[in-house]
């Protein structure tokens, strides 16, 4: 059961990724035009306003993606003193404290969206962007993260209390290690 889920949370993570690279592409391409329509004497106007909207969306839903993946930052060097299951523990201490972390920041969004759905609120600035358009995307990101990270740890601690302590090293351990495994 474990197993599947990472292997269910780590496809669908892939799916995501791929579509906020395209989320990227897209926004790549709209401000190389805006850039050559002001060399023409033209402007789309606004595609800095969109850039920042479009990392904001993107860095919240690709969270997911990098903590599966192994590719937060880990500060090691007391793990790589321990044994294995020393390691497990330290690991299994990351994702709970990086769980209540991203909860803590998911439900932080929601005042921030609640507020600029009731007040209708536009951005301040010549494109008036209805802020809940751009909102409501990143809190499900936040949202998805928070729930990847739930479930990563739930599935991480079952690996290990069933003594698979090497499958659990893998989904959740450092990646400098996962390298050096065979």
């Amino acid at each position: 059961m474990a197993r599947k889920t990472l292997f269910v949370l780590r496809r669908l993570n892939r799916m995501i990724a791929v579509v906020v690279g395209l989320l990227f592409l897209l926004c790549a391409a709209t401000v190389l035009v805006d850039i050559v329509l002001r060399r023409l004497g033209a402007s789309f106007g606004g595609t800095d306003e969109i850039s920042g909207y479009v990392m904001a969306i993107a860095s919240a839903w690709g969270m997911g993606f990098a903590m599966l993946e192994l590719a937060h930052v880990r500060i090691d060097i007391l793990r790589a003193q321990v044994n294995r299951i020393g390691r497990c523990v330290l690991d299994l201490f990351a994702m709970l404290v990086l769980s209540g972390t991203i909860s803590a920041i998911a439900v932080g969004c929601w005042p921030v969206v609640e507020r600029s759905l009731r007040n209708a609120s536009r951005a301040n600035t010549p494109l008036e962007t209805p802020l809940a358009l751009v909102q409501v995307p990143w809190l499900a990101g936040w949202v998805w993260f928070a729930v990847m990270a739930w479930l990563t740890f739930v599935a991480a601690l079952v690996l290990v209390l069933q003594g698979r302590f090497e499958e659990s090293e893998f989904a959740i351990g450092a990646f400098a290690e996962q390298e050096a495994m065979p």
